[in-house]
């Protein structure tokens, strides 16, 4: 993926929920990952131009790995001339020392977020920015459906009561296989995630269905999206039916979503 492709698709997602307003701080949450990097390049790119006038900060939750090393993000926020921020905490230990459990993922992401949260309204910033893509939405939808019950999964747009903050997913329009493609172009220098767990999760279960279901009926991936798109999801924002940007758009930038 081109840069100016990342662009197109994300200034499309920005536009059709109305992520983005005049003089917003918006933090975007830096994990070492190929998808908190591109959604990083996203947004430095569109700061230069997009009509809406914004600032930009990076941090990193720093769950407490002696094998996790930041300095390669550091550099690489020094060279956008992006502010960056580390935030650091022990909770490997307490997820998988003080409180183990069958589900770990969930107590870290509940604590990561909570620390992310709140080192960004420190640092003053309204917003903030997470790295979901297309596939995310969907493998989303499929865990509701098969755990819990329900057609539910990320909002683009989403207001947090208790902290004030709107988080935004701007990469919403961006198949995995997009962001892979713009990692290796870019050789952005991703960090490699030491999570024990890693790669054995119930959402890696719904990646490989996923996948597996795209291969024996393939299309799969893009109606389950659409479904999603216009399933009038509960906490859903509306999309914005005449963005005033979108002629904008040239033909081509954007494919078939």
């Amino acid at each position: 993926m081109k840069l100016q492709q990342l662009y197109s698709y994300t200034r499309r997602a920005i536009d059709d929920y109305q992520m983005i307003e005049n003089g917003d701080k918006i933090a975007v949450g830096i994990s070492g990952g190929k998808d908190s990097l591109t959604l990083l390049y996203a947004l430095h790119g569109l700061k230069r131009f997009y009509p809406q006038k914004f600032e930009l900060t990076a941090v990193t939750v720093n769950l407490g790995y002696d094998e996790f090393d930041v300095e390669p993000l550091r550099r690489l926020c020094q060279n956008l001339e992006i502010p960056y921020t580390v935030v650091e905490t022990d909770i490997a230990k307490i997820v998988f020392q003080k409180h183990p459990t069958e589900n770990p993922c969930s107590l870290c992401a509940k604590l990561r977020k909570g620390a992310l949260n709140d080192a960004v309204k420190k640092l003053g910033c309204n917003k903030v920015a997470y790295a979901h893509h297309k596939d995310d939405i969907i493998e989303t939808m499929i865990l509701s459906l098969i755990f819990e019950g329900r057609f539910h999964s990320f909002s683009p747009r989403t207001f947090l009561d208790r902290t004030g903050l709107t988080v935004i997913r701007p990469l919403m329009y961006l198949s995995e296989a997009d962001v892979i493609g713009f990692k290796n172009k870019m050789d952005l220098p991703t960090v490699k995630n030491p999570c024990p767990v890693d790669g054995h999760t119930k959402r890696q279960y719904a990646k490989d269905l996923l996948r597996q279901l795209n291969l024996d009926h393939p299309g799969t991936k893009d109606r389950m999206f659409t479904a999603i798109l216009q399933g009038n999801m509960k906490g859903w924002p509306p999309k914005n039916p005449n963005p005033k940007y979108a002629n904008r758009y040239k033909d081509g930038d954007l494919k078939k979503i």
